[in-house]
């Protein structure tokens, strides 16, 4: 009985370590979409580290002091702030106080253009190459390519993605507050490529089907990652 109950603290100490890290010092995360081509691809497997932006301890509504707040460049993790549940990843861009305009696809901040990160991007253009420019709406509002001068809010930021042209970012739904700040995207560590050889899918009905991925993904494994992305830094 007692080497039972000491097995059982020993467990229970792991699965509580594992959760306050988890939740306070660094969590994994998947990429969904191309809004950060080519910094970060559909199948990504990033690490964040949630500490340096100040870790939210569990079950407690308690945030402890930043190491420092997100910084013009840094790659973010955050709440998005429309639904307070789907977890986005941006480049901040500008913080509170900071003036954010983008002139004909050209961002600036501040009166300085902002500097273009290496993978960043323009995916929309005409059959001979040339950069389609979106006009402001009607009546002045702003666009994808002509945005601002705005100016960030207090302890808030403006997120936009690297892929500038397929981006659903702060130029359509605003500023991220403070208080949805998760973390930093630190590193790749695994990356799975499933377009040229895409997975069949699993179906309820087809009690087959999981084992079909299995053997499918096992076949074309060598295929399916990049190799050349894993433990990437990411900058």
């Amino acid at each position: 009985m007692r080497d039972l109950w000491d097995n059982f603290k020993q467990i229970f100490v792991a699965v509580l370590m594992a959760f306050i890290i988890k939740t306070s010092i660094v969590e994994a995360y998947k990429i969904p979409s191309q809004s950060m081509e080519d910094t970060l691809l559909v199948g990504d497997f990033l690490l964040a580290n949630k500490f340096i932006y100040g870790a939210h301890l569990p079950l407690v509504d308690f945030r402890l002091p930043a190491i420092h707040k997100p910084e013009r460049g840094d790659v973010v993790i955050f709440i998005f702030p429309r639904d307070g549940v789907t977890k986005y990843i941006k480049r901040c861009v500008a913080v509170e106080g900071d003036t954010v305009e983008v002139r004909s696809k050209v961002l600036f901040v501040n009166g300085a253009r902002f500097p273009e990160f290496e993978y960043a991007k323009y995916i929309d253009t005409t059959m001979s190459g040339e950069q389609v420019i979106q006009p402001r709406r009607p009546g002045g509002m702003d666009s994808r390519d002509n945005f601002g001068p705005f100016v960030v809010p207090p302890d808030s930021y403006f997120m936009m993605g690297d892929n500038r042209d397929n981006s659903h970012d702060s130029r359509w739904w605003g500023v991220v507050p403070y208080r949805f700040i998760l973390g930093e995207a630190m590193i790749i560590h695994w990356s799975w490529d499933d377009t040229e050889h895409p997975s069949p899918e699993v179906s309820l009905a087809d009690p087959l089907s999981v084992p079909r991925v299995f053997i499918f993904n096992a076949v074309h494994f060598f295929d399916k990652v990049r190799w050349d992305r894993l433990f990437t830094v990411i900058e």
